[in-house]
């Protein structure tokens, strides 16, 4: 008798092979897809057990992550969600750990209602020509700085210690989370530098070109900083240190350069 040898199906093959995106994810699922969206999920501070499988708890910390950044609640994860969930984690850092759900579900999961920013602590003016950073977080201005640095630093000040929200600070300004070009557009727009909030891209061309003596933006069309008074005003610092004030600089290789006219 010949030995038939029969070939395993070429979509068993492909499942194991899967990357995160390249198809809808739901419970019942398993693969390495899986595991890497479980992996962004505890990276964005929704606790998951990395194991690859799309069991119950994983829906639930999907239904966490999509009510906390004011997605469909379904459990269901889809493409957009996934570039929402790598923005927030290259972009943003850990952010279920500020927000009210705290990475748990509540019984009826529901977004969260918006929150106006804190009422921030009175503008603190130290000495010399560079800001610092406080021990809550918040950036205190140089007393030699002109009344737009200040006002830059203190209308950061007053998002600085929220969370990172996909789209955030984009169409109002107070919102109950900021994203990269948000929380920058929102600084800015506090001393009257921009009328409107823009992305990322928009931001490549903004002002003049080069360092500014005062304000720096730094952007590419997937995320942006900025720098005031010698302080990184950057939403992926927040995840460690808490606040979007950074005392240290990160790489500046491949973004666009500008500073607002005259800073």
């Amino acid at each position: 008798m010949a030995l038939v040898l029969v070939a395993p199906a070429s979509g068993a093959i492909a499942k194991k092979n899967w990357k995160l995106g390249d198809r809808v994810l739901r419970q019942g699922d398993t693969g390495r897809d899986v595991r890497v969206l479980q992996s962004f999920l505890s990276r964005a501070g929704v606790r998951t057990t990395v194991d690859g499988e799309f069991g119950s708890g994983t829906r639930k910390a999907v239904k966490a992550f999509e009510a906390f950044q004011q997605r469909r609640v379904d459990g269901v994860v889809t493409r957009l969600d996934v570039l929402v969930l790598r923005d927030v984690v290259q972009n943003g850092g850990a952010v279920a750990k500020a927000s009210s759900t705290g990475g748990a579900l509540p019984k009826n999961v529901a977004p969260p209602k918006p929150l106006a920013p804190e009422a921030p602590a009175p503008l603190v003016v130290g000495p010399g020509m560079k800001a610092t950073v406080g021990a809550d977080g918040l950036a205190v201005a140089p007393a030699a700085a002109p009344p737009a640095v200040h006002a830059v630093i203190a209308a950061g000040n007053r998002i600085a210690r929220m969370p990172y929200l996909y789209g955030g600070g984009h169409g109002k300004w107070e919102d109950r989370g900021y994203d990269c070009s948000g929380s920058v557009s929102y600084a800015l727009h506090g001393a009257e530098l921009l009328e409107a909030s823009m992305p990322s891209g928009g931001f490549m061309n903004w002002g003049d070109a080069g360092p500014g003596q005062w304000i720096t933006t730094y952007a590419h069309g997937g995320h942006m900083f900025m720098t005031v008074a010698g302080l990184r005003f950057d939403t992926s610092g927040r995840s460690g240190a808490g606040t979007r004030w950074q005392a240290d600089m990160r790489s500046t290789s491949g973004y666009s350069v500008r500073h607002p006219a005259g800073l």
